[in-house]
């Protein structure tokens, strides 16, 4: 084995070596075992977040692909329709070419010439993170069979009445002029202002009402001002009509359960047509136009609802503004509104305001609630049955609670609009004919023979394409070939687990549950795992603006300092923000960000995977991940190196027996302690606590393997006491204590584990030419009470000799001598027999057996159960530079802990500071209080030298 472990030598090599031998396609004769990975935009570039995701998925794909399972890991990327065009636009404008100067075929066919050429670059990423899917059956949401799919769903649920065409309130982007989902727009708090207009009554002009909005422009649409009905203060008033400011109309007083009293006067206007919540209260109260004024229908009849529309796509006023505000855009128009109050003394008063504004996650435009006609899915009857799958146990949520998060959205869910104003996409099977009759089917062709059409009827297929989310919901099934009944489906759905974010659980996790009862008549998975966000050291979400995105291919190739700050700030605008970015980059990466390996990154993602929670990225975490790579590393070659030795003493090949059961108290409890650890991984696997998993393994590995029984191996060896039969015994239990080691920890840590195998291969009796192809180790049922029994003792006496001679600052290479008082029989007895072990360990000169309180010399002294353990400090250590290092540490603590106190019995900061942040530092008030005792027990036993 090379010296030095370095990663750059083995990932790429390896990874090649798996695709070659095709150990990702589904094999073994165990159940089938599926996952499908959240499909990534074909646009993407892979973020911590996919990082984090894909390696939590493919530890339970290599995990249970180990077990013989017959995994399918479905792989795939989305067309994602916004983003994708918008990518091909930009490339056009390049060029000189605007969209709309090319025929709608055109465009499409340079979006699918861009796929080709740049589309597969995140699954080359998802190949340096080592996933390990099945490549020959990688998706796209466009492919033929999975668009086949897409038309199928559409015409099935628009035969059952679940799809229809109507106009309703949507998401509308005015620069990309498209409705968008929820999940593209992006709400952020900005500084605003907030306007308090008079609205006077219809009979006394005189007299008024006030509203406080944060759109005056948009009071040229309102329909009604709304109070609480409990609202004392307005009761009388409901029911009275008021004129509408600039306007030639008037508009009723209502009172809705919706209106918060708190806000502004407690008046709200209500702007059906540009507003979503103002949408739902004109309709509960049938809100309409009639003979030029705004009326309530008494019954409160939803059909008689007509709201008033003032923008048009590009979200400018339209006629219904009024002839003095048509055709200014928005902003345009609330100057002109605010000058004309102003001018009528109806504007009371303006204040500063934050707000959240809702903008489009590609354009950055402020998006318009406008209403417009669109195609919706209906969705409450398909919220009943996902809602009953969840609650019965059909799909369990991991960790439980966010099961609260699913019904929360479920119950309160509104139809959802599916279409998209966009060339790039599943065009929407719909044709019009000339006389504007609807028609719905596969295609064209279906829908001339299913009605009869004659060739001379012109038919026009509708212009929308289907929102992506629509496709992506058919994921689990369309990828397996439904609509066909394919053995694939029939084998693997319902799928096993989804691996998910919280932030998509309803706009992809419900959806597919719907989707998958309604068309295929089962639950798309059993189990939902809900992992939550990676953020920066400090808990910030990282993003491009705040500079802190750490790309997941840095940290495994590492990146300079100059070339990361380019990469933080390429396609920034303000000077002051990448000046800012820039030197916390500095800040934080002086020298850049070192090579860490992907072994090393997955390793952290596992540690940090608890129950669901946001975790903060540290980069010392990843650091002491690569020191454990390294450690595992190191821990091979010793063994490989010890075996090597061994045949070139012995002049011939180590014959070492997997079988073989060795005597040795040593071998013995390394396999007991295995086995503890392989129990707890198989229940934490069973539960997906992958933190606890990569913690069991961690402290196995590092603690019991490395640092006690690889030092113990070397005893064995190296002691003359040993037969040969005995030594090579201890050593076939080295070689398959470590392969164990390498198959448990290879679904965490793939890359460095299959290169150490293949260099122990020969040793062992394995066969095949991946550690992937071999079963993961069982859990046996093992008992052995003398084993763990002696060597806890053992690690008791040498653990706190070690900590003795640390707490004195005894030199590490000094051979100390140690006296024993107060020990029985058995005590004399163990460190007799392993008495070699122990000076070896613990670094002992010589051991002193006192009898009775024979009196002992100044030493330092500690307790192991009922024998004391004592070392005489003369000639050890320099006195009085001891002393004064003490004096100063105890000085430097006293200052620290009178700082901490003082905040600590500060009200002000007790009252203000985070729970968290009061907690930690009475932690550490503790720690310096329990230094401060220890070191001047130590000063006092100095100075009874």
């Amino acid at each position: 084995m090379e010296k030095i472990y370095d990663p750059k030598q083995i990932e790429q090599r390896r990874y090649s070596q798996w695709e070659s031998l095709g150990i990702f396609k589904p094999s073994g004769q165990g159940a089938p075992y599926c996952i499908m990975i959240p499909p990534p935009n074909v646009t993407g570039m892979l973020h911590m977040g996919h990082a984090f995701q894909v390696s939590l998925m493919d530890c339970l794909v290599r995990y249970h692909r180990m077990r013989g399972e017959q995994v399918l890991w479905q792989v795939g990327t989305d067309h994602a329709g916004i983003a994708t065009q918008m990518v091909v636009e930009r490339k056009l404008e390049g060029q000189g070419i605007q969209r709309t100067d090319l025929a709608r075929e055109q465009f499409v066919q340079k979006i699918w010439q861009w796929k080709e050429q740049s589309g597969g670059h995140i699954t080359r990423q998802l190949r340096r993170l080592g996933a390990s899917p099945d490549w020959s059956r990688e998706c796209f949401t466009m492919d033929a069979s999975l668009s086949e799919a897409v038309c199928e769903a559409f015409v099935q649920l628009y035969q059952k009445g679940l799809i229809y065409k109507g106009k309703r309130l949507v998401n509308w982007d005015p620069v990309l002029q498209t409705a968008v989902s929820d999940l593209e727009v992006i709400s952020e708090e900005e500084a605003g202002k907030l306007w308090h207009i008079r609205y006077p009554f219809a009979e006394h002009p005189d007299e008024f009402i006030t509203v406080a909005t944060t759109r005056p422009e948009t009071l040229l649409g309102d329909m009604a001002v709304a109070v609480h009905p409990s609202d004392t203060r307005y009761s009388r008033l409901v029911g009275r009509l008021l004129s509408l400011p600039l306007t030639q109309r008037t508009i009723p007083i209502i009172a809705d359960n919706h209106v918060d009293p708190e806000f502004g006067s407690g008046c709200v206007k209500i702007t059906p047509a540009h507003d979503f919540n103002d949408y739902e209260i004109g309709k509960r109260h049938g809100l309409h136009l009639a003979s030029g004024n705004c009326e309530r229908v008494a019954t409160g009849k939803p059909e008689a609802f007509a709201p008033i529309n003032i923008f048009n796509k590009q979200a400018q006023t339209n006629a219904h503004a009024g002839k003095d505000y048509q055709n200014l855009d928005r902003y345009d128009a609330r100057q002109q509104v605010i000058a004309d109050l102003l001018a009528l003394n109806l504007l009371e008063k303006e204040q500063d305001y934050q707000l959240h504004v809702p903008r489009g996650d590609r354009s950055r435009a402020v998006i318009e609630p406008y209403l417009t006609e669109q195609w919706f899915v209906r969705t409450k009857p398909l919220a009943a049955h996902a809602l009953e799958a969840v609650r019965n146990g059909t799909i369990q949520f991991i960790p439980a609670h966010w099961d609260k998060t699913y019904f929360a959205w479920l119950e309160q869910i509104q139809d959802w609009c599916i279409s998209r104003q966009l060339w790039w996409g599943h065009r929407i099977p719909a044709w019009y004919s000339d006389d504007g009759k609807l028609y719905v089917a596969h295609s064209e062709q279906e829908v001339r023979h299913l009605n009869r059409l004659s060739g001379d009827i012109v038919l026009k297929q509708d212009e929308d394409v289907l929102d992506t989310w629509f496709s992506s919901a058919l994921w689990p099934f369309s990828t397996l070939g439904w609509p066909q009944q394919t053995s694939e489906l029939q084998t693997y759905y319902p799928t096993d687990i989804l691996v998910t974010g919280f932030d998509i659980i309803f706009f992809w996790v419900s959806r597919m549950v719907m989707m998958g009862l309604e068309l295929v008549g089962a639950v798309p998975f059993k189990e939902v795992y809900v992992h939550g966000l990676v953020r920066d050291a400090k808990g910030q979400k990282m993003s491009k603006s705040k500079g802190n995105i750490l790309d997941p291919i840095d940290l495994i190739d590492g990146i300079d300092l100059e070339t990361l700050l380019v990469k933080r700030t390429t396609d920034l605008m303000q000077p002051q923000a990448i000046e800012s970015i820039k030197h916390a980059t500095r800040r934080d990466y002086p020298h850049g960000i070192k090579a860490y390996g992907t072994d090393a990154l997955r390793f952290m993602f596992m540690a940090l995977a608890s129950t669901g929670r946001d975790i903060k990225f540290d980069m010392q975490r990843i650091e002491g991940y690569r020191n454990f790579c390294n450690k595992l590393w190191n821990a091979a070659r010793f063994t490989v190196m010890l075996c090597r030795s061994k045949d070139a003493k012995n002049n011939k090949t180590i014959e070492l027996d997997a079988g073989a059961s060795s005597d040795l108290v040593i071998d013995r409890w390394i396999q007991i302690r295995y086995n503890e650890t392989l129990k707890k991984i198989e229940q934490h696997f069973q539960t997906c606590r992958f933190d606890l998993i990569a913690v069991a393994l961690h402290e196995f590995v590092w603690h019991d393997f490395c640092d006690w029984y690889l030092e113990l191996v070397k005893w064995v060896q190296n002691s003359d006491v040993h037969s040969r039969d005995t030594k090579n015994k201890n050593l076939a239990c080295l070689i398959s204590m470590l392969n164990n080691i390498l198959k448990t920890l290879h679904p965490l840590i793939p890359f460095i584990t299959e290169e150490i195998w293949q260099q122990i291969k020969p040793l062992t009796a394995d066969c095949g030419d991946s550690i992937q192809q071999q079963s993961y180790p069982e859990a046996q049922t093992l008992e052995d009470l003398e084993a763990v029994s002696t060597m806890a003792a053992l690690q008791a006496c040498i653990s706190a000799v070690r900590q003795l001679r640390s707490e004195m600052n005894i030199s590490p290479g000094i051979q100390i001598p140690v006296l024993l008082q107060g020990w029985g029989q058995e005590d004399k007895e163990l460190l007799s027999q392993y008495e070699e072990l122990v000076k070896l360990l613990a670094k002992i000169k010589d051991i002193q057996w006192l009898d009775g309180e024979a009196q002992a010399p100044p030493s330092a002294t500690t307790l192991c159960g009922q024998l004391k353990i004592l070392i005489p400090l003369a000639g050890l250590i320099d006195t009085q530079a001891e002393s004064a290092r003490l004096n100063r540490e105890i000085f430097k603590a006293r200052q620290a802990l009178d700082n901490l106190e003082a905040r600590l019995s500060n009200g002000h900061f007790l009252d203000n500071a985070p729970s968290e942040v009061i907690e930690k530092q009475r932690l550490q008030a503790a720690q310096l209080q329990s230094q401060l005792e220890k070191y001047s027990k130590q000063l006092e036993l100095l100075k009874a030298q």
